[in-house]
């Protein structure tokens, strides 16, 4: 499932989250392709190119399982 995730403010916990799910996270890259977000290289990576003043304005991340997209949904709904 794909999924647009905005306004992410505190990264400790989105990785919590994205830690927890079952399956593959995939964040889309503006350029194409994708980056598994479940990767702890990847992680850092992400920090370091996405994560800008404080906090992440918009991503599209892409889910395997119906369980994952509901525990990333949970997350935006109930904040950080």
């Amino acid at each position: 499932m794909k999924l647009k995730l905005k306004n992410i403010s505190n990264l400790d916990a989105f990785f919590h989250v994205i830690n927890q799910c079952d399956g593959a996270v995939e964040l889309s890259l503006p350029e194409g392709g994708s980056v598994n977000l479940k990767s702890r290289l990847s992680q850092y990576f992400s920090m370091a190119t996405v994560f800008s003043n404080g906090n992440i304005r918009e991503l599209d991340i892409t889910t395997h399982t119906l369980s994952d997209s509901e525990r990333l949904i949970n997350y935006m709904v109930q904040g950080s």
